[in-house]
């Protein structure tokens, strides 16, 4: 990113919390004002729409009516609910279906669940079909038979058609905005085609060139329109060298393919090479910031969380992960358990396998960050895999044998017995061994089984380490020195 690209962004985001600071004065004002009307028979919606004339909240909703969409759903990300909805209820309902498909899943449940049906379907009155298919899982069932009815012939079809493909596909991605042409036409006529239309679709940099059958046959570049001469034939200035895409193809592999191909936009196909909707790079960002979310909150097994929710909506949400720690907990301690009289006799290893299991924790999730890495951007197959698992394999060998040496000799130093920091040593190479192969095998295990390989790969590399290395530890100073 430019110098002037990031001073960009940073005057933008600090637009939005200074209007932040202004939307927070005005509640402010709201709060002192419900609460003097507090002891009044006046309903609480009364109320609100009483206080949206005051001169204070006009402003407030003059400066939202100039706000871009992705602002406000970011301001209102940052509000709790109370003040959240009286927010909402401010923004001009041509901006609603906007708003919702900037907010954050969680977030947008709330402002849905605080709009009634009719609502709703106004929200999606500006929206296209593949933007209605993004709000659809959140809307109730009713609300989509009646968008569905407000739609056009064309328009329900495109919806169908969006809503027919799993999450994370080509097909639930892809828009339906583009502009196509013949190939036996000249260019002159494809550009007075273009002048005739309201506007181009967002990141139109070809056009796709289609025959009668809605076949493609190959894109025409917007620079090569503009600069060949008008009366050349678009079959003589198409490039016939097209990167498409089968709505059924996952999202992940087509967002590198946007990125080894510098792509701006491409054509979607179906089995017949018939041309049923495109990709934009607008799209690609979408997916990956919100891949990116939910695999962050994955690793530590959240789902999607409004940070302003309930206490006990939060914990519930936070409840799978910590079982599932605790169960590993448990069993880690079983195993240190069994060596209790060997702790006894030798109190320096209840302070030195820690270290044993830690280190190794620390080296098996490098693996898996690579590993996971490397199968996000398809760089693992059948026919490397084993070497890779050798490599990494080496690798923990080597940094086992290094550092196992360094925590031996402290622990010689510490305690004056050579033989401990031998098994000090020889227990933290061999589970950093361990933790090498659990980095590298669980994640191509789950990715087999069709799971996301970033979740809870950490969670049973954690646990492997924890188990192994108390038991090698414990095991071989049981064995050699107690």
């Amino acid at each position: 990113m430019s110098e002037t690209d990031k001073k960009n962004t940073q005057s933008s985001i600090d637009a939005v919390q200074r209007s932040l600071e202004d939307i927070k004065t005005s509640l402010d004002k709201y709060q002192h004002v419900e609460n003097l009307l507090g002891d009044q028979e006046m309903p609480r919606q009364d109320v609100v729409d009483g206080f949206i004339q005051e001169p204070n909240l006009i402003g407030l909703q003059d400066k939202l009516d100039a706000m871009h969409p992705a602002d406000i759903a970011a301001i209102l990300e940052q509000l709790p609910l109370d003040e959240r909805l009286v927010v909402w209820k401010l923004v001009r309902s041509e901006f609603d279906g906007d708003v919702l498909l900037e907010a954050s899943g969680a977030v947008r449940e709330t402002l849905i669940a605080d709009m009634d049906d009719h609502e709703l379907v106004a929200a999606t009155e500006q929206l296209d079909a593949d933007e209605i298919a993004d709000l659809a899982p959140d809307f109730p069932e009713g609300v989509i038979a009646d968008v569905f009815r407000s739609l056009s012939e064309a328009e329900r079809l495109q919806l169908k058609a969006a809503l027919s493909y799993p999450e994370d596909t080509v097909g639930a991605l892809m828009d339906f905005e583009m502009v196509t042409v013949r190939e036996d036409v000249s260019l002159d006529v494809v550009l007075r085609y273009l002048r005739r239309l309201e506007k181009l679709p967002p990141n139109t940099d070809k056009l796709f060139v289609v025959d009668r059958r809605e076949m493609l046959k190959g894109v025409l570049s917007v620079s090569d329109l503009i600069v060949a001469a008008p009366e050349t034939k678009v079959c003589d200035v198409m490039s016939t060298d097209v990167v498409s895409f089968n709505p059924d193809r996952d999202a992940e592999s087509a967002a590198h393919a946007f990125e080894r191909y510098d792509l701006v936009s491409a054509p979607v196909v179906d089995g017949y090479n018939r041309i049923v909707g495109r990709m934009t790079i607008t799209d690609i960002v979408d997916y990956i910031r919100e891949d990116a979310e939910q695999e962050s909150l994955g690793k530590v097994g959240l789902r999607d969380e409004d940070l302003f929710s309930s206490v006990w909506k939060s914990a519930k949400n936070r409840w799978l992960w910590l079982a599932v720690n605790l169960g590993t907990a448990f069993f880690a301690s079983r195993v240190i358990g069994l060596f209790e009289n060997s702790i006894e006799k030798l109190v320096a290893l209840a302070t030195l396998m820690p270290i044993v299991a830690a280190i190794a924790g620390n080296s098996g999730n490098q693996t898996i960050t690579l590993i996971v890495r490397a199968l996000a951007f398809e760089e693992i197959n059948k026919s490397n895999a084993k070497g890779l698992l050798l490599k990494e394999l080496a690798i923990a060998v080597v940094n086992g044998f290094l550092w196992g040496s360094v925590a031996g000799f402290f622990a010689w130093l510490l305690y004056g017995n050579i033989a401990l920091g031998l098994v000090m040593l020889s227990a933290m190479l061999l589970n950093l061994v361990v933790g090498a192969a659990v980095g590298m095998l669980v994640p191509l295990f789950l990715q087999k089984m069709g799971r996301d390989p970033a979740i809870g790969s950490s969670v049973l590399l954690t646990f492997t380490t924890d188990s192994m290395g108390f038991l090698i530890f414990l095991g071989m100073a049981t064995v050699f020195l107690v």
